[in-house]
């Protein structure tokens, strides 16, 4: 009898993750959890739906080790410092940012470490479990979380160990990741589809640098293109992508088809992207 007969219904197919993920990200109120769990379980095949669920069981338990009666924003990120910060080590280094492992959820849980955006899903997720008033911040080059009502609001840094933020810290990081001061735009909370696109942007970041790694880059591009609302010149860089990793036809094709909802804005941008398929098509001969 085959021994791995048994994990085949626990480990659904990439078309099966991507259905999922394309369904979750259209629900009136995505799971942020579920979301990077399915994206993890394509980056990772042996994640599976134990995995997934394993997960999602320890963010129930660490929120459950938070203590009760906690009132306000302060209160809350300084219960969130002490739990996940101090006594369970989540936090991160300039080293993560080498490792593709920083942008999976389920290995930012076993490892405790990660990028500032996936220790903050981690905060948020713990936190919104325990009933905390808590959101994701985007700043620019630095993702952070926020507890209370904005007009409260209380900053903490999860990848410096839940470090809270006075409002001169945040200016110093928009001020040298823009160079310019700080934009009351740049505080409002964090839509989960961005959140989410936001670690896909990341991941495509990591696999650009790395040209041996265009399935990473792929698949990247295959889960921001199932978003609701994603930046049409991504279907340009899937088509490239698809050139790069040898399959012509498919990219050139892919090529085309962007070249003619281009043509309606910018006729010779879409004219230089036919050329580039026509090119794409000899790679064959």
């Amino acid at each position: 009898m085959n021994p791995h007969h048994h994990e085949q219904p626990d480990r659904p197919g990439p078309d099966e993750l991507r259905r999922r993920f394309a369904e979750e990200a259209r629900e009136e109120r995505p799971d942020l959890a579920l979301l990077c769990l399915l994206l993890g379980a394509v980056a990772d095949p042996s994640l599976g739906e134990h995995g997934i669920d394993a997960a999602q069981i320890e963010l129930d338990e660490l929120a459950g080790r938070l203590p009760y009666g906690v009132r306000g924003g302060r209160a809350w990120a300084s219960a969130l410092a002490e739990l996940l910060g101090e006594r369970c080590g989540f936090a991160g280094s300039s080293a993560d940012y080498r490792r593709l492992e920083s942008s999976l959820l389920h290995e930012v849980l076993r490892r405790r470490r990660g990028l500032p955006i996936l220790l903050s899903v981690v905060w948020i997720e713990v936190a919104r479990r325990a009933g905390a008033p808590v959101y994701g911040v985007a700043l620019p080059g630095h993702f952070v979380v926020g507890f209370g009502d904005p007009d409260e609001r209380v900053l903490a840094d999860p990848f410096d160990g839940g470090r809270p933020m006075t409002g001169q810290d945040a200016e110093l990081l928009a001020a040298g990741a823009t160079g310019r001061p700080l934009d009351e735009s740049m505080l409002v909370p964090a839509q989960t589809l961005d959140i989410v696109l936001r670690i896909l942007n990341n991941i495509r970041a990591w696999a650009a640098h790395r040209p041996e790694r265009t399935d990473v880059a792929l698949w990247a591009v295959d889960l921001s293109l199932l978003l609701p609302s994603h930046p049409a010149r991504l279907r340009h860089e899937r088509a490239q992508l698809l050139v790069q990793s040898g399959q012509f036809l498919r990219g050139a094709a892919e090529m085309e088809e962007y070249a003619d909802v281009v043509d309606a804005v910018d006729p010779s941008a879409a004219e230089e992207i036919r050329r580039r398929a026509r090119a794409a098509r000899s790679l064959l001969n």
